[in-house]
């Protein structure tokens, strides 16, 4: 029997603490909390920091050009992380900065040639890196070596087509040596393969040959042309330093043959570095994946390049965004190191939305039990109240008011009676339950006083006694 009895009371003590419970108090404790929590959980989710786009669009260059067959691997790389990469062509780097620069064209990154966008760079643009050098090669015909551009005036050049880097390199740098459209020397549109087959043909005296134009396979060819010469640029250290986005570049001796030892000795030369420009915006996560796409693409070693030199936080025209500077500093955060991208990406939102939300709430939480006390107080203290109220009045009323006064206190006996109560209140429960029946004593004890047929409380001794 103790034992069923004891297994009967372990539900009632459960039943008691949920029962107990008043749900409204607590609601109404934790309810503005709560809502300013929501709140401040969906402004965070929605604006604060939202979720990188799926898909993201790169101007780049015209079909089989470097820039074209870089955006290629890059889209290939990208596509890993389920993130699209769209590719617009283009003329080169001068459209690609137009279109970068036109906030109503929809475009987020482009390959952008040092050196054009001059001393005022666009607003809004910025730097995901160096990611690779794009040397200058000037090839002419003579039968003396040359050492100078100033050498080239009045003759025919061909500087490639409007809207190139390579047209809007050689006229800064035949500027730089006293020659201009208009004047003796004759400049045309002549680009790459075209510009290569005018000079073998003899209808240029000079071509300006870089990115895409300068491929090993033209420039082998033109170097074993009889008559075609490059250009070794003596002043190489003074264009750089006269110009800050150029590099010095050394062709080795040997580089394409070297059973014919062609070149015969070390040729060097100048050239502008290819930046992957941003607009400003550009989701962290997607700045992260477009800088290890171009390690990837960009980050092995080439007759002009060293392993691991590019990409390169190098600052040109211009400034390194923020995520990128981080990027290069600590590399991969933790969870895109450990996790794939969409579910990096969305523990990493949830983190930031946690985060501010546990500051928010810490603090918070602390005064729910302080309000769901003083609310669950307020109720016994609404009905001592009404006792206080009860008391005095039984004072000051007669017989026939106190029947309506104990009418009053069985009302409120069982409201109180039907109250929830937290285990935690109980002895406070307890105690108005016996000042109840304290006033419940007093009223039936004036009411026994005022009555006609009561004994008084001082009566005489019988003579008996």
């Amino acid at each position: 029997m103790k034992r069923n009895a004891a297994r009967n009371m372990v539900p009632l003590r459960v039943r008691a603490r949920f029962f107990g419970v008043s749900w409204h108090d607590l609601a109404v404790s934790i309810g503005p909390i709560a809502l300013v929590a929501g709140l401040a959980a969906w402004a965070a989710y929605h604006f604060v920091r939202p979720a990188p786009p799926d898909t993201i669009t790169i101007t780049a260059g015209t079909e089989r050009s470097v820039f074209r067959n870089a955006a290629e691997r890059y889209r290939r790389i990208l596509a890993r992380n389920d993130v699209k990469l769209q590719i617009l062509p283009s003329e080169g780097s001068a459209e690609n900065l137009r279109r970068l620069s036109d906030r109503s064209f929809h475009v987020d990154v482009g390959f952008i040639q040092g050196g054009l966008a001059g001393d005022e760079p666009p607003p809004g643009l910025v730097s995901l890196g160096t990611v690779f050098h794009e040397p200058l090669a000037v090839f002419y015909r003579s039968e003396a070596p040359i050492a100078l551009l100033s050498a080239l005036d009045g003759k025919r050049v061909a500087i490639g087509q409007e809207g190139s880097g390579v047209r809007a390199l050689a006229l800064v740098l035949l500027k730089a040596n006293g020659i201009e459209p208009g004047g003796a020397t004759e400049l045309s549109d002549h680009a790459g393969a075209d510009a290569a087959a005018a000079l073998i043909e003899g209808n240029v005296d000079a071509a300006f040959l870089t990115g895409d134009s300068a491929t090993i396979s033209i420039m082998r060819k033109l170097l074993t042309t009889p008559g075609v010469r490059l250009l070794s640029f003596a002043q190489a250290d003074a264009y750089t330093r006269r110009f800050p986005y150029l590099s010095k570049l050394e062709l080795p001796m040997g580089s394409f043959d070297l059973g014919a030892n062609n070149p015969p000795e070390p040729i060097y030369l100048i050239g502008p570095t290819v930046e992957l420009i941003a607009r400003e915006g550009l989701h962290p996560a997607l700045s992260a994946l477009l800088i290890e796409a171009a390690r990837e693409v960009h980050g092995g070693a080439s007759l002009f390049r060293r392993a691991g030199e590019f990409p390169a936080p190098v600052e040109h025209e211009f400034r390194i965004s923020d995520d990128a500077s981080r990027y290069y500093k600590s590399g991969k955060g933790l969870l895109y190191r450990n996790l794939p991208f969409w579910l990096a990406s969305l523990t990493d939102r949830l983190l930031f939305l946690l985060v501010p939300l546990l500051v928010l709430l810490i603090p918070s939480l602390r005064l729910v039990p302080w309000v769901y006390s003083w609310r669950v107080r307020s109720r016994l203290y609404r009905w001592y109240g009404q006792l206080i109220a009860l008391e005095r009045s039984a004072l000051d009323d007669s017989g026939d008011a106190r029947e309506q006064l104990l009418q009053r206190l069985d009302d409120v006996e069982i409201a109180v009676n039907k109250m929830k109560m937290p285990l935690a209140f109980a002895d406070e429960f307890y105690i108005l339950r016996e000042h109840i029946r304290f006033v419940r004593e007093r009223l039936a004890g004036a009411a026994a006083q005022d009555s006609p047929h009561s004994t008084p409380q001082n009566t005489v001794k019988t003579c008996s006694d």
